[in-house]
């Protein structure tokens, strides 16, 4: 009855976050519940009933550890991907802009000078 309510508790606790949880966060609440269910299997087969507490808790440490550090692994690996995402997003409304400016320069230059493309070229292969 008390493991129950510890687990209760420990889950009303978790889910009163309000906010949502980190890859880093998601990878530590993972790795300690899978290192808590294997170590507490591996300890209830080697000696009973206090081996089996002592495997979990090791077991949950161990794995929590361990998922935090993959989740923050992929965590940067995100913030990496964002900063691109947001370069590249930067990237495309540039050249956007300078595609329009161009337009606007040949659309100018047009209504002003209809023959300038025709002499510009005419005066580089002359003198070829």
């Amino acid at each position: 009855m008390k493991n129950f309510l510890a687990v209760g508790s420990l889950l009303v606790i978790l889910s009163g976050c309000a906010a949502p949880l980190t890859t880093r966060e998601k990878g530590a609440l993972a790795g300690g519940a899978l290192g808590a269910g294997a170590g507490a299997l591996i300890g209830s087969q080697l000696d009973g009933r206090n081996s089996t507490a002592k495997g979990a808790l090791i077991g949950g440490a161990l794995g929590a550890l361990g998922g935090g550090l993959i989740g923050d692994q992929m965590y940067g690996q995100e913030q990496q991907q964002r900063l691109h995402d947001y370069e590249l997003e930067a990237q495309r409304r540039e050249i956007e802009r300078q595609r329009r400016e161009l337009e606007e320069l040949r659309r100018g230059r047009s209504r002003s000078d209809r023959h300038y493309d025709r002499y510009d070229r005419d005066y580089w292969y002359d003198d070829y």
